[in-house]
């Protein structure tokens, strides 16, 4: 019994995940240089890809979660050859911001990407806007698209999103991540030795490896904030209304099929899939990422034509099992 009391007595004396800060209104930011400056203050670095000619469509991208705007260097600069301006943002707690590391809090994410997009819209104001988000950001983007504020783009782009919640998770797994980041939520972890290869692009993930603003270590409140994020994400497939295009990997290794599927099952918007037999996770930085890019420059420049890939085809063979 002793024992017992002694565990209660923790638990109701541990401290709460740490979150960088109360959620910003939802007001409208502005475009400053190499910045997006939000409504509470803040600078996110920003990267601009922008075409030297007449610009036909605006793309806002959100990285993945340890991740940063570089990672839409190269399809910035296809988009942008494309005629498609593309701004990406580090989102707060990661890349190049002062406070790194710290789950910044769903709210905050929404809210910058909805300050983003009015910023974007300003700059742009009669081209269409669009959103395409990586993983983590695919889920913040989702997220956003159902707040009550909405979200005001022509379509989302979303590039193995993540969307594995708590439901999806193994009971044990859920109580030991609540104990851990409410007992230490500084404890740091890395991806050392669970044997999940990302991309098929070695090189990139060597880069990686040796590039500062991609954080190595997770705090376990962040691991914590994540999953949360991804809970709210699959949730709101039912309330989501905009058109969507989702990009997935059958070698996908991070975001498991089943909670992609389910979601999948739920999105309520009118949405076309692509599963790329040779993808991975991140899609964008793969190999074989100039068939994913001319994906969604395609759907970008026009929604309603057929993906040069032709891997929008027999997607469900994939997930249910009815196809190798």
């Amino acid at each position: 019994m002793r024992p017992l009391l002694l565990l209660v007595m923790l638990f109701a004396t541990a401290c709460a995940p740490v979150i960088d800060g109360a959620a910003p209104p939802p007001v409208a930011a502005r475009l400053a240089g190499e910045s997006l400056l939000t409504s509470d203050g803040l600078a996110l670095p920003l990267l601009r890809f922008l075409p030297k000619g007449e610009v036909a469509a605006v793309v806002v991208a959100l990285h993945g979660m340890n991740d940063y705007s570089n990672a839409f260097a190269e399809t910035g600069t296809y988009l942008a050859e494309r005629g498609i301006a593309i701004y990406a943002y580090d989102q707060r707690g990661f890349g190049a911001n002062a406070v790194v590391g710290v789950w910044p809090g769903t709210p905050h994410l929404a809210a910058d990407l909805l300050a983003a997009v009015g910023a974007v819209r300003s700059a742009h104001p009669d081209v269409p806007v669009h959103v395409l988000g990586e993983s983590m950001g695919g889920a913040v983007a989702m997220v956003a698209a159902t707040s009550a504020a909405g979200l005001p783009v022509r379509s989302l782009i979303l590039s193995a999103p993540a969307v594995w919640g708590w439901d999806s998770l193994n009971p044990f797994y859920r109580a030991v991540l609540w104990v851990v980041s409410r007992l230490a939520p500084g404890a740091r972890f890395t991806a050392d030795g669970l044997n999940v290869l990302p991309s098929d692009n070695i090189e990139m993930l060597r880069a990686l490896g040796r590039d500062p603003l991609f954080i190595k270590e997770t705090r376990a409140d962040a691991i914590y904030g994540i999953v949360e994020l991804m809970t709210l994400a699959a949730a709101s497939a039912r309330r989501q209304y905009l058109p969507t295009l989702v990009l997935y990997g059958r070698r996908d290794e991070v975001i498991p099929k089943a909670p992609t599927w389910t979601m999948l099952g739920r999105l309520a918007s009118p949405h076309r899939v692509a599963v790329y037999r040779e993808g991975y996770h991140m899609l964008l930085r793969d190999l074989g990422a100039a068939r994913v890019r001319a994906d969604v420059a395609a759907w970008v420049l026009d929604p309603g034509a057929a993906l040069p890939s032709g891997e929008d085809r027999d997607w469900q063979g994939f997930f249910t099992g009815a196809r190798p």
